[in-house]
């Protein structure tokens, strides 16, 4: 079941945050990830609209949105490749008509994800925190690419 975080739910959010983190990012040391979690809950999670994968009472996979901006999406390590990740994607999908985020170029299994989902590169540069290089990818709903596709075309119209 995909429903809105609870303040409760921090822990487990930070818990499946910082597991996820540790697997999708070993070219990062450990100790990066585990210095980062206050931060996570202090700074980061409160600014975020938060939904929360839940099964049997525990959270499996969360994804956080700030804006239209993806600001991270995971799931439990032991919880992966049972279609949580696509269910949590499609439900931000459904809250916003475009979404940005930026990935590790590393973490090989989330960028071939995004694409798989819509997403296109947009950008490179490299994170500040971590030297590392990542990509800037979007997503843009097919009906706000029509409404885009009209107006170039109207732009186009009325510019003859």
């Amino acid at each position: 079941m995909i429903r809105h975080a609870m303040p409760n739910d921090a822990d487990a959010i930070l818990n499946v945050w910082l597991l996820a983190s540790l697997q999708a990012h070993d070219f990062i040391p450990a100790a990066f990830w585990w210095q980062q979690q206050e931060a996570m809950r202090a700074r980061y999670l409160p600014l975020a609209e938060i939904w929360v994968y839940e099964r049997q009472n525990e959270v499996q996979g969360f994804v956080a949105l700030v804006d239209n901006y993806l600001a991270a999406l995971f799931v439990r390590p032991d919880c992966q490749q049972s279609g949580i990740g696509r269910a949590l994607l499609d439900r931000a999908k459904q809250q916003r008509n475009q979404l940005s985020l930026k990935v590790f170029c590393e973490n090989d299994i989330a960028v071939n994800f995004y694409r798989s989902q819509g997403f296109n590169v947009i950008a490179e540069g490299t994170d500040a925190a971590t030297s590392q290089p990542e990509l800037y990818m979007e997503y843009k709903s097919s009906e706000n690419k029509q409404q885009l596709d009209y107006l170039c075309q109207h732009d186009n119209a009325i510019n003859s």
